[in-house]
């Protein structure tokens, strides 16, 4: 039995190209942790359950688990490794800070990248609707409250 070799692909991963030889059946999760070394992205349920894998591709987000790294040729990839600027924290990772918006941490990086696509996506507008679109993201802790808090207090500046 033969399998398909494996093939480049090249994609951006928080502003830097890299091209990756790749089986096709590799994940964007497994070629961000196993091969980057980008560990921030975590991986949880591995089904698309969870949303802990959540990353930004093309400024949208996307469950990295259920993704192809070969169906991301030529994408634009950001996982919170490449959120702040410099020594510079995204105004939504201090707001975590700020609000305690998290308990084990686990999930941060995937709820992160997620409100941020979601506040790029410009649907939430009341807590409610908020809630509602990051129901993807799951926090096992119960900091859900807090996680909430931290995303309507940045919510201002993408409106």
């Amino acid at each position: 039995m033969s399998y398909p070799a494996a093939r480049p692909v090249t994609f951006s991963v928080n502003g830097v190209s890299h091209t990756l030889s790749l089986a096709p059946w590799v994940t964007l999760l497994d070629a961000l942790r196993e091969r980057l070394r980008l560990t921030g992205t975590k991986k949880g349920c591995d089904h698309g359950q969870c949303g802990a894998c959540t990353v930004l591709c093309n400024d949208q987000r996307i469950l990295s688990c259920m993704t192809l790294a070969v169906m991301k040729q030529g994408a634009a990839i950001t996982t919170i490794e490449g959120i702040a600027t410099g020594d510079t924290l995204h105004p939504l990772q201090q707001a975590f800070i700020d609000h305690d918006a998290f308990q084990c941490g686990y999930c941060t990086p995937g709820q992160i990248c997620s409100a941020i696509g979601m506040l790029r996506e410009g649907k939430a507008r009341t807590r409610t609707e908020v809630k509602e679109l990051m129901s993807g993201n799951l926090c096992r802790c119960g900091a859900n409250k807090t996680i909430i808090d931290a995303i309507m207090e940045v919510k201002e500046s993408y409106e």
